[in-house]
């Protein structure tokens, strides 16, 4: 039978700006740890840590422009555009433009504090 999820679960984020989170299907909201569903906002200059996940993530861009750092340099993702990233590939997630960013992001496997590694600040 299909499940409904009526709301999503607010997440903490990680960054130097507030970032809202709104995970609809994972872990937290729905207790699923074969995928994860996140509606993300992020103001303008916000940055997160690095990261070297142990997830992929499928990012959707709805509004704005998401940049991403990798080892070999960054690419900027538009609205209308998507990135795809592999677990075990270092990332960096930042919004660098006036307009922030607003997209959806799929981790599989679900996404978790202990398999995002963080770098060390």
């Amino acid at each position: 039978m299909p499940k409904l999820i009526p709301i999503p679960t607010r997440i903490t984020a990680a960054g130097n700006k507030p970032k809202l989170i709104d995970e609809y299907i994972g872990r937290v909201n729905s207790d699923e740890a074969r995928l994860s569903i996140a509606h993300m906002r992020s103001p303008s200059g916000w940055v997160e840590p690095g990261q070297t996940p142990e997830f992929d993530e499928f990012t959707v861009v709805i509004k704005g422009c998401l940049r991403v750092a990798h080892k070999a340099g960054q690419m900027d993702v538009a609205a209308g555009q998507a990135v795809m990233t592999l677990g075990g590939e270092w990332v960096q997630y930042s919004t660098p433009h006036a307009e922030g960013a607003e997209y959806l992001a799929v981790c599989l496997p679900a996404f978790s504090p202990n398999t995002v590694r963080r770098d060390s600040p």
